[in-house]
């Protein structure tokens, strides 16, 4: 009877010690599925930031177009209206006609 008694208790043991053992292997994977998941490289972190980036690209896709839509007005200004060419040549490159005057002022 004492030999099933420590048998039985043999036993119990064992399923305790496997149980730990399994139970400690789940711990550990699913902590490591919690660290890849905020941490690697297509993690929370990583989102965020490349969400943050993706905003920001589109802000300046935006300027640029802006800038884009007033280039192109220039230029098509530029080629069918003269009396806008003549403006932007006296504006940019300080041209006058032959009996003209450019009187320039320091902005002080």
């Amino acid at each position: 009877m004492e030999q099933t008694n420590l048998l039985r208790k043999q036993v119990v043991m064992e399923n305790r010690k496997r149980r730990i053992i399994f139970l400690t292997f789940v711990f550990l994977g699913f902590m490591y599925l919690v660290t890849s998941f905020i941490f690697g490289d297509l993690g929370l972190l990583k989102y965020s930031e490349l969400h943050n980036r993706k905003a920001l690209l589109e802000k300046q896709i935006k300027e640029i177009e802006k800038e884009n839509t007033a280039l192109r007005s220039q230029v098509k200004s530029l080629k069918g209206d003269p009396y806008y060419r003549e403006k932007y040549a006296r504006e940019e490159f300080n041209l006058a006609k032959p009996d003209e005057y450019i009187f320039r002022y320091d902005d002080r």
